[in-house]
């Protein structure tokens, strides 16, 4: 959908009450891209006992290996103090852990300073969580995201895809699709760079924005069918990797990338010059599998080769970057038929939404195991 020139466009904040901040990790070894380095780092915080398990650990204010905090909702992994801590790495989980880069992350909350357990408890499968960040589009993903700064917008209230968190009312109002995603594929499409979202009650142009939101929400979750370019421009590995490539060069005249000697080709420049808050997506993905690590942390345990699976990840990640290029809002501004504005959505009593909206729901349905075992109270 192209951006358009009416000026009473409702805020996001307001179609989409509740929002969570992020998760604050506080320390960068708990997260890596491939899950066989967090659990070699587990065990040699394990096996590092007094003030080497400390210094490990990287302890702050919110989090030493003497603090007592409640199981992670929905996981698995110990409540007792990391101090005396024994047994196997909790399994490592996908995360979101910077635009279009998918990680991994030990999910024990001992290893989190503020790992937002209203967010967890509603990370399931038919979850979908929408980023807004200053300076970026909205963004969305089916995993936990790490992104700072950042709001997440839950898609739904309650696990299992239950309550929508759209303002009451707000879709009965619009009549078109009742379906949340539907909704969420419009604002894709439409939302403005304010993080505005222009509505409308014109069937048409509502069907025409679901239907390409949907195609960027397939492409940003990335799950279903993989997405592939036409016969003849799919990114393919021409000139092997090396074992372990450390620099990362584009030749706009070959279309190629280059890690160091390694040629993956052919590379539309638009995939190359994709960026999300300044960042180029590209160089980002790659420089955090490269990039040193002080030597002696946890962090510096981490392959030593070029895992075969991060170059499927950069071939489906090139693909992905050249179809949404496809798909980025036109600059040209053309009107909005049959607007729906924010003043229609007050005289209707959908908005200002109930401040209750902007709450996370109460979840009672499952125990979650507190300090040292004990129940935690919900």
């Amino acid at each position: 959908m192209p951006s358009v020139t009416h000026d009473d466009a409702p805020p996001l904040a307001d179609l989409m009450p509740w929002s969570v901040a992020p998760p604050r990790l506080g320390r960068g070894w708990p997260t890596g891209p491939e899950p066989a380095s967090l659990k070699a780092r587990w065990d040699a915080l394990l096996k590092a006992e007094g003030p080497d398990r400390e210094t490990l650990f990287e302890p702050s204010r919110a989090r030493t290996l003497h603090t007592a905090v409640a199981q992670l909702p929905g996981r698995s992994a110990g409540t007792e103090r990391l101090a005396r801590a024994s047994g196997p790495c909790p399994d490592p989980v996908r995360v979101l852990a910077a635009p279009f880069d998918e990680q991994w992350l030990i999910p024990d909350h001992r290893l989190i300073d503020a790992a937002r357990p209203e967010l967890w408890r509603v990370a399931d499968e038919h979850q979908i969580f929408v980023l807004e960040a200053p300076d970026a589009p909205l963004l969305v993903t089916s995993l936990v995201p790490l992104l700072r700064p950042a709001r997440i917008r839950p898609l739904y209230r309650r696990p299992g895809g239950q309550e929508p968190n759209l303002a009451p009312g707000l879709l009965e109002h619009l009549g078109h699709s009742p379906d949340p995603v539907d909704f969420l594929a419009w604002t894709l499409a439409a939302a403005r760079p304010d993080t505005t979202v222009p509505l409308t009650r014109d069937p048409g142009l509502w069907a025409r924005g679901v239907e390409r939101g949907r195609r960027i929400l397939w492409l940003l979750r990335r799950d279903g069918a993989r997405p592939k370019l036409p016969g003849g421009r799919r990114p393919y590995v021409r000139a092997p990797l090396p074992a372990f490539p450390h620099t990362l060069h584009y030749d706009p005249e070959e279309e190629a990338l280059h890690l160091d000697e390694g040629r993956i080709s052919p590379v539309p420049p638009q995939a190359w010059d994709f960026a999300v808050g300044g960042a180029k997506v590209l160089e980002q993905w790659f420089a955090t599998r490269t990039a040193p690590a002080e030597p002696g942390t946890l962090r510096a345990i981490r392959p030593t080769t070029w895992p075969q699976a991060w170059t499927s990840e950069l071939l489906e990640l090139i693909t992905v970057l050249a179809l949404l290029s496809e798909l980025r809002p036109q600059q040209e501004e053309t009107p909005l038929t049959d607007p729906v504005t924010a003043a229609d959505l007050r005289e209707a009593g959908v908005l200002p939404p109930p401040d209750s909206a902007r709450h996370p729901a109460t979840v009672l349905d499952h125990h979650e195991e507190g300090p040292e075992g004990q129940f935690a109270l919900l």
